[in-house]
């Protein structure tokens, strides 16, 4: 059975492959372009946790700016972490910069799946469709939508994450020696198009026939999932903090750097409270004067929700600690992290 499902798969991906920037076509030899592996990883990279949809202007963006590793190795880091805005999980962005320094100082990507794990920031996901997809090596690439399909394939009942282990050995099985790649990516597809989270097409799936959930009769059920525990609820404060600036009649908005470990670290941001060290930020304001409440904005993190309040203050002072002036006709190209573009666009719009 497990042949005829790789070959069932490769043949529904040879009809129905997305057609993706970061992608060759299916069954076709691996490019020659040395830059491929780059853009595979910098894609996989960015599709953890984050929708195709959202990441297609991002990739054209990169490869646009830093064709290869090694010009992605040598960009400043302040611009990657700008360029990256708005991608959110920005652990990832520093990550990627580490890597892009280890791939270039070694003279690029490792072809093998244990050399590509030892790499900055590359996990056994990423380090398996790597070695799969750019270099065509036999991996067992498991991510959340293959993760899916195969519980469902394989009427694997036990709840995640223990059935994780089940999982992977099941997606080993079905996966072939050769067009490894292919496969992981049809896989993909079907996840994300076919074998959905709710109302699965199983009609239509080209794994219908030896899917034992579906012959159960309850294929939405799979995979069994541990109950979501409450999102706690934050509180905080960002200061707006502006000046007029002389030399061309405009204005200037004081941003800092976050530090590069933690909540959104190393991105260009609004001075706050320490709402990111306190479940309630409790620090006060940078400078003395008449703040104005601008109101407030709501955020969603993966482990709390965040309502963060903006106070406003036009003064001729600078704020004590790093930071700059940055003028405000221009906001847009500071690379604010989306929570303080949020809260930027509030006190633009008051």
């Amino acid at each position: 059975m497990t042949a005829s499902i790789s070959a069932l798969l490769l043949d529904w991906y040879d009809r129905n492959a997305r057609d993706l920037p970061w992608r060759h076509p299916p069954g076709a030899a691996l490019p020659q372009d040395p830059d491929w592996p780059y853009r595979v990883w910098l894609s996989e990279v960015m599709l953890q946790q984050t929708t195709v949809a959202a990441v297609k202007p991002y990739f054209a963006k990169f490869v646009s700016t830093w064709p290869s590793v090694e010009a992605l190795a040598a960009a400043p880091e302040d611009d990657v972490m700008a360029a990256w805005a708005g991608l959110g999980y920005y652990s990832r962005a520093r990550n990627l910069v580490k890597c892009a320094k280890a791939v270039a100082e070694r003279g690029g990507f490792p072809g093998s799946e244990a050399e590509l794990r030892k790499l900055p920031g590359l996990g056994d996901y990423t380090a398996a469709a790597i070695a799969a997809i750019a270099f065509g090596q036999r991996a067992v690439v498991v991510d959340a939508n293959v993760e899916r399909v195969v519980a469902r394939l394989f009427a694997i009942g036990d709840p995640l994450p223990g059935a994780r282990k089940a999982i992977r050995a099941a997606t080993s099985s079905i996966t072939p020696d050769r067009r490894a790649g292919d496969f992981a990516q049809g896989m993909m597809d079907l996840g994300s198009h076919i074998c959905t989270t709710k109302a699965p097409r199983c009609l239509i799936c080209p794994l219908a026939d030896p899917c034992e959930a579906r012959r159960q009769g309850e294929p939405e059920r799979l995979p069994v999932k541990p109950r979501k525990k409450p999102v706690p609820e934050r509180r905080g404060t960002a200061f707006w903090i502006t000046r007029p600036n002389p030399s061309d009649g405009g204005s200037e908005v004081w941003l800092v750097t976050r530090p590069g470990t933690g909540m959104l670290g190393g991105m260009r941001a609004l001075p706050d409270d320490g709402w990111s060290a306190r479940a309630d930020g409790s620090g006060e304001p940078p400078l003395e004067g008449e703040w104005r409440s601008l109101g407030a904005v709501r955020h969603g993190f993966t482990h709390a929700s965040l309502t963060l309040a903006v106070l406003a203050l036009e003064t001729g002072e600078t704020p004590p600690g790093e930071g700059q002036w940055w003028p405000l006709a221009r906001i847009g190209e500071a690379g604010l992290a989306t929570l303080f573009a949020k809260a930027a666009a509030l006190a633009m719009a008051g």
